[in-house]
């Protein structure tokens, strides 16, 4: 059984919620590539029927997507992406660029985003500080939000387990 995040107190938990799934992911994707039409999603991503039908509806239900009548002659729908879903550039765009880095390997990407103006790849990813300044992990500190729970406040005070290299043993 798969367990679900809807009612966790963390926003990654709770996107993942949403977008946790590669079917899903890829259907985000493809949306971005411009693809709108059930029957091209299911062309481009090899997917059944029945489980794109319902990565759809949930992206529907979720806001992400937003389903449209294009029917000229008759009803016909397509999918496009909501305000909610085209937040999901820099999401995609992060994904995309580690598996660049990680999976590919420079010089290997399967696509290449560039900026319409000037026909230059984009610059990867960077999380900066208020100066415009790069951060790193260490640079970064988590606290308790305006929308933490008393529950989510237990759980960051409780100990935790401290970290020790593989094959180092406690000293006791």
């Amino acid at each position: 059984m798969r367990t679900r995040f809807g009612h966790e107190p963390c926003s990654i938990a709770r996107a993942l919620e949403v977008l946790g799934d590669w079917w899903t992911l890829l259907v985000v994707r493809d949306a971005f590539l411009g693809t709108r039409r059930f029957a091209d999603f299911e062309a481009r991503l090899g997917i059944s029927k029945n489980i794109l039908a319902r990565r759809l509806e949930h992206l529907v239900t979720h806001g992400v997507l937003a389903r449209v009548d294009a029917g000229v002659h008759g009803t016909r729908y397509e999918y496009e992406l909501t305000p909610k879903g085209k937040d999901l550039v820099m999401v995609m765009t992060a994904l995309r660029q580690w598996g660049d880095r990680w999976i590919f390997g420079e010089g290997q990407e399967p696509l290449l985003v560039l900026d319409r103006r000037t026909g230059r790849a984009i610059p990867r990813q960077i999380v900066r500080g208020e100066d415009g300044e790069p951060l790193r992990g260490r640079d970064l500190e988590i606290r308790l939000g305006p929308g933490a729970t008393a529950a989510s406040a237990r759980a960051r005070a409780a100990p935790r387990r401290s970290r020790r290299p593989r094959g180092e043993r406690a000293r006791g």
